[in-house]
């Protein structure tokens, strides 16, 4: 198995920057899009002729994050061998440690002929890039639910969502052409080399990453800030913005959310704020070993892994799928090999008459604690216009919610 190299890398000389954790697999990221104009029209000219296959949104945002590197050091769609090895090793064909498996969905009617290329296009037709096809196998959904999920309850959003993929998976190396078009956030949604430069330049070698996909609330806020005292560096929030759950908060406002909190609230000296496209399996333990992966490449040495981390919320019999510590605990038994040190959330409850959070097991006989359901959030608050309290929610974020909620979004709790 090869270990991967934990070492160092050292960025460009600018005035302060500093040496960052190596990507993942000790390889240098991988770069799969095409940057010479001679090649891209070489290429361009090829794909008019070719098969087509339109990507998903969930498979939009897989090819842009294999494409720029957050996923080294896997530099294609799995062949069948590799996605098995996935499945129930969690290994890479080269040994590397990777949990979630990824191939190309793509319909029968398409592979007629047996091509040996094919066109990546999103909805719109636009064609992102050619791959060449290596394998094609059955997609079995299902087994593969079993494996990576741990289940395949009905309630499950991938689940769900699964039971219109395509028949089969492409396997292949793509070369990219453009980034797919639905990267609305701009600058702030940084490539691994991006944010790694922005990181370097800022001079801290340790550099401390939070993983969300809902509005941050107080609780979130001390958690992250308790995090950063602890070990230093640089403080990394770093939203999920791909495909989350249909009842989540919709990107654009929960991103306007996360602008405002980290322009009000924290320092802009030791915290970045930079997105990431993305999208979620929801596979508790299984991807929180990912995430650790992926921060890595982006720069990351620690990793915030909370309660439940990437858990989907209940099942069909209203049971949470996984255990509350149980992506804590799978996170924090690869974290030597992935380089990446996990930082275990804790619980934290707030107390009312002192004005302060403290872990749930530290909290005094008899102290009053203020708690606030996702019921209650939505319910006694949002529905009524009533103004959250700010021990809960920053009053900024707090109207970003109003307005969620008034658009008819079910998630604006966040919870």
């Amino acid at each position: 198995m090869n270990q991967p190299d934990s070492s160092s890398e050292v960025k460009d000389g600018a005035p302060g920057a500093c040496e960052l954790i190596t990507p993942f697999g000790g390889r240098g990221l991988v770069d799969l899009v095409v940057h010479d104009q001679d090649e891209r029209a070489e290429l361009l000219e090829r794909a008019r002729n070719l098969p087509v296959v339109p990507l998903s949104l969930r498979a939009q945002y897989d090819l842009e994050m294999l494409a720029v590197g957050a996923f080294s050091p896997l530099d294609r769609f799995m062949p069948r061998g590799e996605y098995e090895s996935v499945l129930y090793e969690m290994r890479l064909a080269g040994g590397e440690l990777f949990p979630i498996p990824l191939a190309l969905p793509c319909r029968e009617e398409v592979l007629r002929g047996h091509p040996r290329e094919v066109a990546l296009s999103d909805e719109q037709g636009v064609i992102l890039a050619v791959l060449e096809v290596d394998d094609v196998y059955p997609a079995d959904i299902l087994r593969e639910m079993r494996a990576v999920l741990g289940g395949r309850d009905s309630a499950h959003p991938l689940v769900i969502e699964a039971k219109n993929w395509p028949s089969h998976y492409l396997a292949g190396r793509p070369r990219v052409f453009d980034l797919p078009r639905h990267r609305l956030h701009g600058p702030l949604c940084r490539t691994p080399a991006e944010l790694r430069a922005r990181l370097a330049a800022m001079g801290h070698s340790t550099v401390v990453a939070f993983q969300t996909r809902n509005p941050m609330h107080r609780i979130h806020e001390e958690l992250t800030k308790r995090a950063l005292r602890a070990v230093g560096g640089t403080l990394l929030i770093h939203p999920a913005v791909g495909v989350t759950r249909p009842q989540d908060v919709a990107a654009a406002l929960r991103v306007e959310a996360y602008e405002v909190l980290v322009d009000t609230y924290y320092d802009p000296g030791d915290t970045l704020l930079s997105l990431m496209p993305l999208a979620m399996r929801f596979a508790g333990p299984r991807e929180a070993v990912w995430h650790a992966i992926i921060r890595r490449n982006y720069g990351a040495t620690h990793l915030i892994v909370g309660r439940d981390h990437a858990g989907p919320g209940p099942d069909s019999h209203g049971v949470p799928f996984y255990g509350p510590y149980d992506a804590q605990a799978m996170a924090e038994h690869y974290s030597d090999e992935i380089g990446v040190k996990t930082i275990l959330a804790r619980e934290l409850a707030y107390l009312t008459d002192e004005d302060r959070y403290v872990e749930l097991n530290e909290v005094p006989y008899g102290a009053r604690v203020s708690s606030i359901s996702g019921t209650q959030v939505r319910e006694e608050y949002l529905a009524k216009g009533k103004r959250l309290p700010e021990w809960f929610t920053r009053p900024e974020v707090a109207e970003v919610l109003q307005r969620a909620y008034a658009q008819g979004d079910d998630a604006a709790s966040g919870s």
